[in-house]
C-alpha cells in the first residue's frame, strides 16, 4: 500500500485545477472573436467570409444606419474574419469561457452611421468606409480635389449619371456620327 502512495506522489498531479484556478492556453489559440468597433469601417468583408454565418450585417436606410451583429452561438472560431478585416477590427482573443443564462447574451452588436450621397442626398455606404477609402487614395499620391471628392462621396445611380454625363460632353461630333 505505502509502495503505491510513492508512486501516486511521484507522479504529480494528473488533471489541472481548472475551475479553481485559469486554465492556460497555448500560443495562437483562437478564442472569442472581439469587435473594436472604433476601427471598424463597416465593410462587411468580415460578414462575406464566415463560413458558419455568425456574422450578419444590415442596412436600414431609413434610419441611416447599417448594423453589424456577432453571434457567438453560431461561431466555430475559424478565424477567417480576423484574416479579412482590412482594419485589423476584429481579433480572436484567449478567451474561451463562453457560458451564458441567455441565448440573446451570445450576440454582439455595433451600429455604424451610414454617408448621405453628396448628389442625391440617400445613404448609401458607411460613412468611415468613405473616409477609409478617401485616406488611402491620399496615402498613395492622389491629390483630390473637389470634384473627386464629390465623385467618392455619391452613390453608384449618381456616379452612373456623372460618368454618361461627362461622357456625353467630351464626345467629339466624329464619335456621334459613328
Amino acid at each position: 500500500m505505502f509502495k503505491l502512495f510513492k508512486i501516486i506522489a511521484k507522479a504529480g498531479e494528473p488533471t489541472t485545477k481548472y475551475p479553481f484556478a485559469p486554465f492556460p492556453v497555448s500560443p495562437g489559440f483562437r478564442g472569442k472573436p472581439e469587435l473594436n468597433a472604433r476601427q471598424c469601417i463597416a465593410c462587411a468583408a468580415c460578414t462575406q467570409s464566415c463560413p458558419a454565418g455568425a456574422l450578419t450585417m444590415q442596412t436600414d436606410s431609413r434610419a441611416g444606419r447599417r448594423e453589424w451583429a456577432l453571434n457567438l452561438g453560431r461561431c466555430i472560431f475559424c478565424g477567417r474574419c480576423e484574416e479579412v478585416c482590412p482594419t485589423r477590427a476584429i481579433q480572436l482573443t484567449q478567451e474561451f469561457e463562453l457560458a451564458v443564462a441567455c441565448k440573446d447574451d451570445l450576440i454582439q452588436r455595433a451600429s455604424f452611421r451610414l454617408e448621405n450621397c453628396a448628389c442625391c442626398g440617400k445613404p448609401f455606404a458607411p460613412l468611415k468606409e468613405v473616409h477609409h477609402v478617401m485616406d488611402l487614395l491620399r496615402q498613395s499620391g492622389l491629390n483630390l480635389d473637389e470634384h473627386l471628392r464629390e465623385l467618392y462621396a455619391a452613390c453608384p445611380e449618381c456616379k452612373r449619371k456623372r460618368t454618361i454625363e461627362r461622357d456625353a460632353l467630351t464626345r467629339s461630333p466624329q464619335e456621334e456620327r459613328a
